[in-house]
């Protein structure tokens, strides 16, 4: 997980100035996040940088996908955003699979669910695993990325 490509005028809004990115993005993550340590953020012309250590790769992927969501933000560089080596006398957690969405307009979440799982009444499975990019399941925009988790 290097580049990200995303939608530059969609999303929120959690910044003026590039000035005032960088800072704001991180504040953003931190409080979104607990499973990041070592945060830093850089910001120049659309392009963040995150770095960090995550505990797992679906952190990893929810603190890309929830920078790329901000308005302003067009590219995400991820490249040393780490993935910890699991601890030995920890129990790993199986790792949920997922492939990228980029919502199109006309799309609902269970128009989607549909297109992926055969039935729009999977939708939650898919708000579920996007709950730290989408506060309501019927306010989702165009443009925006998503995860869908794989069977």
């Amino acid at each position: 997980m290097g580049f990200f490509d995303f939608v530059k005028d969609a999303g929120r809004q959690l910044f003026d100035t590039d000035a005032e990115a960088a800072d704001n993005i991180k504040q953003h993550l931190e409080v979104k996040t607990s499973g990041i340590r070592n945060i830093d953020v850089k910001f120049d012309d659309g392009v963040a940088t995150i770095c960090g250590d995550c505990v797992n790769q679906a952190t990893k992927d929810s603190a890309v996908l929830m920078v790329g969501n901000i308005k302003g933000v067009e590219k995400v560089v991820a490249e040393d955003l780490k993935v910890e080596a699991a601890k030995p006398d920890v129990p790993e957690e199986p790792e949920v699979q997922a492939d990228f969405y980029t919502i199109e307009k006309g799309d609902t979440l269970g128009a989607i669910a549909k297109k992926h799982y055969g039935k729009s009444s999977a939708y939650m499975r898919i708000f579920e695993a996007n709950k730290d990019i989408i506060s309501d399941p019927n306010k989702i925009y165009p443009g925006q990325k998503i995860r869908i988790p794989k069977d």
